[in-house]
């Protein structure tokens, strides 16, 4: 049987705050570690690793082999914990490193960027689509509001898709629950879709609130992020809030290449699948635009051209069931 995964403990604090005498393995980035490096004298960086792929053999290789084992030392110091300073790569990265050390995760969002810091997988990339792996939930997440009101605006608040994508990975669920192809496990289940059009509601309602940096539309954005994740955690599947933008943000990707952050492919999906679905994106567009969500990164023949590709894509990859299957 599977588990029912937990949220982290969350901590409403500045980062200045925080001090932990313990050797702690850094996992960052340079643009997020030099904007609030200045915030964490009071970490204990035993050695620090910049994450720059979203693949485990990127990430293995960011690890020192010692009699055999794989651990974290630099000048033979052995870290005690995981710090994750950062976006959704660091993250995803930290949640593999921490799983393989058995080493405690300790989450620092520099923006409110997806909803990984939150979550037991990390997505990788392989074969030309993101794949999840069950790795770990952090046991603590720290949230300095004031550092995130400071990210840059189209990154600040881009974790409002993660919960959007409600909009269009609902419809792609119950849609898929009349044709008869969901498969086991997946079943569609009336309360639970009800739920997530709850979640999806509030935070089209904190959207302009959030995209401002106001602390109280951070907070709300990140409580609707929480509360996505974990009515998936009790159906051990995300099929309420991922479905076709999902896989037309996947499928771009590995048509234009990497570099486009992931609010900027699957915010422009949102729109674009829920016009498919025939549903009103007029609310959708107008919470995207007060996030500050670039919604004209991806050039039309590429959107045309990934349109054309996107059902042998989806069979490809044994994708769950949604309309992107029957364009």
């Amino acid at each position: 049987m599977k588990p029912f995964w937990n949220l982290p403990k969350v901590e409403l604090m500045s980062f200045a705050e925080i001090e932990d005498k313990r050797k702690a393995l850094l996992v960052t980035s340079a643009p997020a570690w030099n904007a609030v490096k200045v915030n964490l004298k009071g970490l204990n960086v035993a050695s620090k690793i910049e994450v720059t792929e979203a693949t485990t053999e990127h990430w293995d290789s960011l690890l020192t082999a010692d009699n055999g084992r794989q651990t974290a030392l630099v000048n033979g110091r052995r870290s005690a914990v995981v710090y994750a300073v950062g976006g959704g790569l660091t993250a995803d990265a930290s949640k593999y490193l921490a799983a393989k050390l058995s080493l405690p995760l300790v989450v620092l969002p520099t923006a409110l960027s997806v909803d990984a810091f939150i979550t037991w997988a990390s997505g990788i990339r392989k074969d030309g689509c993101v794949y999840y792996i069950e790795t770990k939930t952090p046991e603590h997440l720290i949230l300095d509001l004031d550092i995130i009101a400071k990210a840059p605006a189209t990154i600040r608040a881009a974790g409002i898709t993660d919960v959007m994508s409600i909009a269009t990975g609902a419809w792609d669920w119950k849609f898929a629950h009349e044709q008869g192809k969901n498969p086991a496990g997946m079943e569609f289940i009336p309360w639970v879709y009800d739920n997530a059009q709850s979640i999806l509601s509030g935070v089209l309602d904190c959207a302009e609130a959030a995209g401002r940096g106001d602390k109280d539309g951070l907070k709300t954005l990140y409580d609707c992020l929480a509360m996505e994740v974990q009515l998936c955690n009790q159906i051990g599947h995300s099929r309420p809030e991922e479905g076709s933008e999902h896989y037309f943000a996947y499928a771009v990707e590995n048509e234009m290449g990497h570099g486009l952050p992931h609010g900027d492919l699957v915010g422009p999906a949102i729109l674009l699948i829920a016009k498919l679905q025939g549903q009103d994106t007029a609310p959708l567009e107008k919470a995207l635009k007060a996030c500050n969500i670039p919604l004209d990164n991806i050039p039309q023949d590429m959107i045309d051209c990934t349109l054309k590709l996107l059902p042998e894509y989806t069979r490809r990859h044994n994708l769950p069931f949604g309309i992107a299957h029957t364009l």
